[in-house]
């Protein structure tokens, strides 16, 4: 028998990453006017999609090294579309085009249907200063 690839750990965090994404769009939705939760809440966005790529990168590495190579590029080809929308978030937070976020938002909102949002479970806590670190970095 092979060596076992220990990816839960990398599917678990990319769980709880979609979850934080999905309770955050919902608090985005609700927003009526532009202010500093909304701009953290953004940025928070960007910081969790640049964390499901490297997850994702972890994984299909582990793949490749065990000669499942196909897989690995199917895995990567799936969440491709995180890489642009992380690239297209942050070009929007950094350069404060505010008008370009309900539109990027609703693009974004389809890739975490699959999650139930029953209570919102994430503090602000999660997302303050947020904003200050991605434009400082």
């Amino acid at each position: 028998m092979g060596r076992v690839i220990a990816i839960e750990k990398t599917a678990n965090t990319r769980n709880q990453l979609r979850r934080t994404i999905a309770e955050t769009l919902n608090r985005l939705m609700a927003k009526r006017s532009l202010d500093d939760e909304v701009k953290d809440l953004a940025a928070l966005i960007v910081f969790c999609l640049r964390e499901i790529l490297e997850g994702v990168d972890q994984s299909a590495t582990a793949w490749e090294k065990r000669n499942y190579f196909l897989k690995a590029d199917r895995f990567r080809m799936e969440w491709e579309w995180a890489a642009k929308a992380a690239a297209d978030l942050e070009r929007v937070v950094r350069e404060e085009r505010w008008q370009d976020l309900p539109p990027m938002l609703a693009r974004l909102a389809p890739r975490f249907t699959d999650i139930t949002i029953n209570k919102l479970m994430r503090s602000s806590e999660t997302w303050e200063g947020c904003y200050q670190r991605l434009k400082a970095g």
